[in-house]
């Protein structure tokens, strides 16, 4: 079993930046891929980021060049770094993690951003 627990949402100004974290528990860290979700009130959860175990990292067209996922294996720690941020990007965030043909997810994180 794999816990995952998401922090580092808030409200920010358009423009303005904001790191998410995601701590995954229960399981070896370097062994799990991460992906960020994120959902607006009555859509479906959109994909935004991924990185494997190896690091590599791909992007949602939407967010690309402005957010940038990252990994720690030390901290268990993947974290999303949000900069230039716009108000079409308010959504929950969610942290998905992969292991083998499991899947696991957090308890998501509300980012709003306004003015």
């Amino acid at each position: 079993q794999v816990r995952l627990v998401e922090s580092g949402g808030g409200l920010v100004q358009p423009g303005g930046s904001l790191r998410l974290s995601c701590v995954a528990s229960g399981s070896s860290f370097s062994d799990l891929a991460i992906t960020w979700y994120r959902q607006v009130p009555g859509k479906s959860r959109e994909w935004v980021a991924m990185i494997t175990r190896g690091a590599y990292s791909n992007y949602a067209d939407s967010v690309k060049g402005r957010f940038t996922i990252s990994r720690d294996d030390v901290r268990n720690t993947v974290y999303l770094q949000m900069d230039n941020l716009k108000p079409e990007d308010t959504a929950v965030y969610y942290c998905k993690a992969y292991l083998g043909t499991l899947t696991y997810w957090g308890q998501g994180t509300q980012v709003t951003v306004s003015s």
